[in-house]
């Protein structure tokens, strides 16, 4: 199981892993879900209190990764296997992303 804290501007919003399945889970924190003043990851991740699943990395995800030569430079650098969606989110998203959302391995609960 591979577990990575979601901030958003440096607050922690969510919680993504991925089980050894391969399967996906978001579930936001409680205390951000339930305040007003905070706001969606996405328009397609709306705040909840249940956690979304997935098989796939959620598109929201999935579009900050790198993309072509890109990719293949980034991914043979750091010996990341091309196919591994959230290994390349998990080192590439903590510091070099768009926006106010970022992405920081954790150890699994």
């Amino acid at each position: 199981m591979r577990c990575a804290k979601i901030l958003y501007k440096s607050m922690q919003a969510a919680v993504l892993t991925q089980a050894d399945d391969g399967r996906f889970e978001l579930r936001y924190l409680d205390q951000w879900a339930l305040d007003g003043s905070k706001p969606d990851l996405s328009p397609a991740l709306p705040k909840t209190l249940t956690p979304y699943l997935s098989d796939y990395l959620f598109a929201f995800f999935y579009h900050m990764l790198p993309e072509g030569a890109n990719k293949q430079a980034i991914c043979a650098q750091l010996r990341i296997d091309s196919a591994d969606d959230f290994g390349l989110l998990l080192a590439t998203a903590q510091s070099d992303a768009i926006g106010a959302v970022r992405v920081v391995q954790m150890d699994a609960p």
